[in-house]
């Protein structure tokens, strides 16, 4: 009973660890952004392939905020994805012949992108033939004649079927109606299309059967077969008793692709052992697979076979020819060859470049290794001629990183400064491996956004230098970004007077009882220049004139003006603080009003009278700006 129980403890920990596993697997798939499903070809719409947004990781809340989106190049609309439960699925009819022909893999790749952030996961999906072409024959009855002279066990070829589907589904058997002179051999050898014979079991008699039907039937490996037939009229022929024979039953050419009409492929030779019109021959054409175009003719007299049409590597890279030689004899016989012409690439197709901008303009704070752009690439030749090798203008903070075959992402490089460069004209170039190379550019313009990243710069100049009573004025610039940036400035005043300098007496006019009013002018001029607020350049003319007054003093005695004090606060805030009033006297003349500027710390002097008239000036916190007037 505790072996047993050993035992059971021991599959549950196996079990466990292969659950684990699976788990990593599916986690290790999903994080590397790359998942497999595989769905039958000719599947109906809404057949399920795939929960894709869970086995990459995604929430299914977040399909929509995030602009979840497939992209599948060439494929039309052949899936699509459920925003609801995230479920991949058949859109409409898939048929694997009509999208890889008889390749043995055929995939279609998707393209999942989200942003917000920006992700790019790559899904191939992976499409199942089915047995769902039978096996077809080129012609509906193939016509036979065979002398009535041939010894058993001789082979007279026939032309086979061809499948559309691959693998089990295309592999071919046949079967022959039962008679008593022809047996059905099959072929031995791999070939790319199923060649067969009509063996000869006993000899013919033209008296006594003159001509033979018979049904060939081909039938597929697929579950449940499909089959095709083709009529075989065998016509037993008299007296010309040879047929002619080519020097080898199979020729082997090799064809640049897009060769020239009227281009030499092969001279054909057949020859017959009889004599007069019983040896004289004619050549001509049976067939030409796959696609039984008239890519190539035939020269029915001399055997030669040249190009017709335009040979294109990428369509086709085989072509099987088969030719019959005919005498002229009555009956007439014919030998049979086969011509395999084999095609090769040449790098005539230049690669395709597509852009897709995906984060357009491009913040100047953007951090580095950030995703751009997306690029595909593609050319349609094989082999090095098909190979492209992606690259990006030079001398830009951006590159280019390959993500997955021909896709590529355009990244940041480096940092942006919009101030030095606000717009990127960029150039992808692909560019393939074949001699001579080809290749095709696609421009693209990477427009820098613009962020508050520098500070407002002030200036400050001071009008006249006259050695006349200063105060140094702080002087606080903010500009409107987010977030906002600070300047400030020391601004130094000069107080001039206009005119002449107060005397002792100044001018009376007649009747009057002492001085009469007079007139002082005091002009204070002061120019601050702020530049170089983001890219708005803002320069701000400040002019304060002095007020002109006069007042009929009392004799002997000060009158107190009205200053107010207004502060600048160094957070950017404007505040009215408290009023004084100062005493402003000269000797003999009536008080005057002056323009007076101090920074935070009071200068000396002025520190001395607040404390003397036991007033608050403004407000001491340092960084403040204060203008009295």
């Amino acid at each position: 009973m505790s072996y047993a129980m050993f035992g059971s403890q021991r599959r549950g920990l196996g079990t466990r660890r292969l659950l684990l596993s699976l788990l990593l697997l599916a986690f290790w798939e999903a994080g590397s952004g790359q998942v497999h499903y595989s769905v039958l070809e000719e599947a109906k719409h809404g057949t399920f392939v795939g929960r894709i947004a869970q086995d990459l990781g995604l929430e299914l809340a977040e399909l929509v905020p995030r602009l979840f989106r497939v992209a599948s190049k060439g494929r039309g609309d052949l899936l699509e994805v459920n925003l609801q439960n995230g479920i991949l699925f058949v859109n409409s009819r898939i048929d694997r012949e009509e999208l890889c022909g008889r390749s043995a893999e055929c995939s279609i790749h998707l393209e999942v992108i989200v942003d917000r952030p920006l992700q790019v996961f790559h899904v191939e999906v992976e499409v199942k033939d089915i047995n769902d072409n039978p096996p077809v024959f080129s012609l509906r009855e193939q016509k036979l004649f065979i002398s009535e002279s041939k010894q058993p066990d001789s082979h007279f070829p026939l032309e086979g079927a061809s499948d559309a589907d691959i693998g089990e589904n295309a592999l071919l058997t046949y079967r022959l109606t039962t008679n008593e002179y022809f047996s059905l051999e099959l072929p031995t050898n791999s070939k790319q299309t199923k060649r067969l014979s009509l063996t000869l079991k006993k000899s013919l008699d033209r008296e006594k059967t003159p001509e033979l039907n018979l049904l060939l039937t081909a039938a597929d490996g697929g579950k449940p077969e499909l089959t095709g037939a083709v009529q075989l009229s065998v016509r037993v022929l008299d007296v010309n008793d040879n047929e002619p024979e080519f020097e080898q039953p199979e020729y082997k050419v090799r064809l640049m692709e897009n060769a020239a009409k009227e281009t030499f492929v092969i001279k054909l030779n057949a020859t017959d052992p009889d004599e007069g019109v019983n040896g004289e021959i004619t050549y001509s054409l049976t067939s030409i697979k796959p696609n039984r175009k008239p890519l190539f003719t035939l020269d029915e007299n001399n055997g030669e076979v040249r190009v017709n049409g335009t040979l294109d590597y990428e369509e086709n890279k085989f072509y099987e020819i088969e030719v019959q030689a005919t005498d002229k004899g009555n009956p007439p016989m014919a030998g049979h060859c086969i011509v395999w012409v084999e095609i090769l690439d040449v790098n005539d197709n230049a690669p395709e470049v597509t852009v897709t901008s995906l984060s357009l303009p491009v913040r100047e704070d953007t951090q580095p290794s950030t995703i751009i752009a997306l690029i595909s690439v593609s050319d349609r030749d094989s082999g090095a001629n098909g190979q492209v090798i992606c690259s990006l203008t030079p001398n830009v903070p951006f590159k280019i990183m390959s993500t997955f075959k021909n896709y590529y992402s355009l990244v940041l490089d480096s940092a942006l400064d919009r101030e030095s460069v606000s717009v990127y004209k960029l150039v992808v170039t692909a560019q393939d491996g074949g001699s001579p190379s080809l290749s095709a550019t696609a421009s693209v313009s990477v427009e820098v956004a613009d962020v508050n990243d520098n500070a407002p710069i002030s200036t400050t100049r001071a009008l006249d230098e006259a050695d006349l009573p200063r105060q140094r004025l702080l002087v606080l610039v903010k500009d409107h970004g987010e977030p906002a940036l600070t300047a400030t400035a020391t601004v130094l005043l000069s107080l001039v007077e206009s005119g002449q300098a107060p005397k002792a007496s100044s001018r009376a006019s007649k009747g009057s009882a002492g001085t009469e009013t007079a007139l002082v002018d005091v002009n204070v001029y002061l120019i601050i220049a702020i530049c170089a607020v983001s890219s708005l350049l803002v320069l701000t003319l400040l002019l304060y004139t002095a007020l002109r007054c006069s007042a009929p003093p009392t004799e002997g005695a000060c009158e107190q003006g009205k200053p107010r004090l207004v502060c600048s606060s160094a957070v950017g805030s404007w505040s009215y603080s408290q009023q004084r009033r100062p005493r402003v006297c000269s000797g003999e003349g009536p008080p005057k009003t002056d323009l007076m500027a101090f920074s935070p710390s009071l200068p000396p002097g002025l520190d001395s009278e607040v404390r003397e008239e036991g007033q608050e000036v403004g407000s001491n916190h340092p960084g403040q700006a204060c203008i009295k007037y």
